[in-house]
């Protein structure tokens, strides 16, 4: 009996301390636990930004050397040397191949002694004239036979003009044993052999010379951008930048041609941009990506591309406000390009903006920022943050 109500107090005071820990509560036969606070939801975020963004026209190009010259022989004969190795670049005048110049020789010495001998043959014919002219005054001989002698030196004037045709002719075609680049650029492969006979009427390339620096890329543009690509190429020439196939850049040149008619079948101008080509990016026959820079947007907003969200009522993004809730706001976005979209409404370009994790976003929702890197899921540190 005196035991009882010890035990009284005992099951009381292990109900109170129950009752204390961890916010536990006797109800009936179960336990409630205090519901816990609502987590943040963690989000990788952006700067809105104010920069001048380039206005550029996309296309695929074909790169075009400017010039391509195919060598071919002017005289006949049998190919004695070769200058220049294969794939070699050359300056225009350097020496590319001698044809055996020996009959060529033999024909400017033979008309070099044609030439001297009909000189000499004209001058005989003057001195004669004079002779015949002076007696003819003196009536010692017939006015006509003086005459006569006239049309002889004039016979044998024109056969010295004829000699000294024939001699610059022959020294043309000396001249044309030796056959050099007519314009500067990188050989091909050499299509006739040394030991050769060539013609000059064959119409046989002996190798080719294509010009690479600068070099041309030629590409197509819609007909619409016209009016604007003339009106800023007026100011300026308007640069053109080329990239590989990859997205890598290669070289930057200027427009240099725009086509003087559109192609009525597909609606498109043809342009074409030099390039210096000075470290040889550009390989003719080669396509690359064209990008035509238009124009400059002065100190346009921009924002992350991922940060801007498609909705059933156009483009959106989440702004983070100063409670670290999240707004969302509706933005025109007026281009993207290079990780970035231009928003031309909608943002002053002062806001922070999220990048990753809007999904599980919606107007005032709280946020917290992950460490940059980190998956939305992870905290700070990169541990799971308590919503994952």
């Amino acid at each position: 009996m005196p035991r009882r109500p010890l035990a009284i107090v005992g099951g009381i005071g292990a109900l109170v301390l129950a009752a204390g820990i961890g916010g536990w509560v006797w109800s009936g036969h179960r336990t409630v636990r205090d519901p816990p606070a609502d987590p943040a939801t963690p989000v990788n975020v952006g700067k809105a930004t104010r920069q001048n963004v380039p206005v550029r026209i996309e296309a695929l190009g074909t790169v075009q050397p400017i010039e391509t010259v195919s060598v071919e022989s002017r005289v006949n004969g049998q190919i004695e040397k070769v200058f220049f190795t294969q794939g070699q670049e050359v300056k225009a005048g350097a020496p590319l191949f001698l044809i055996d110049p020996r009959p060529y020789q033999a024909a400017l010495d033979q008309a070099q002694g044609q030439l001297a001998h009909d000189q000499a043959v004209l001058q005989e014919a003057r001195t004669d004239l004079a002779r015949y002219q002076r007696l003819a005054r003196q009536n010692a001989i017939a006015k006509q036979q003086a005459e006569d002698q006239a049309y002889v030196v004039q016979q044998d004037q024109g056969t010295v003009t004829l000699d000294q045709a024939n001699l610059e002719t022959a020294r043309l075609n000396l001249a044309y044993c030796r056959i050099a680049a007519p314009a500067a650029g990188l050989t091909g492969a050499l299509l006739v052999d040394p030991g050769n006979y060539v013609q000059a009427t064959g119409g046989t390339a002996l190798v080719t010379i294509t010009q690479i620096k600068p070099i041309d890329v030629s590409f197509t543009v819609p007909e619409s951008d016209l009016d604007e690509i003339r009106a800023n190429q007026a100011k300026q020439p308007l640069d053109v930048e080329a990239l590989s196939q990859a997205g890598r850049p290669l070289a930057t040149g200027k427009l240099s041609l725009i086509d003087n008619q559109a192609n009525t079948a597909t609606g498109t101008v043809m342009l074409e941009g030099t390039f210096d080509n000075g470290n040889e990016a550009l390989w003719p026959g080669q396509f690359v990506s064209i990008r035509l820079v238009v124009a400059t947007r002065a100190n346009a907003v921009t924002v992350p591309a991922q940060a801007v969200m498609a909705g059933p009522n156009g483009s959106y993004v989440y702004v983070i406000g100063p409670d670290d809730t999240v707004a969302r706001v509706p933005v025109t976005v007026a281009a993207r390009q290079d990780g970035i979209a231009v928003i031309a409404k909608g943002l002053d370009g002062t806001e922070q903006v999220v990048t990753d994790g809007q999904y599980r976003l919606a107007d005032k929702v709280k946020v917290t920022i992950v460490a940059p890197g980190a998956a939305p899921g992870q905290g700070a540190g990169g541990t799971p943050s308590p919503s994952s």
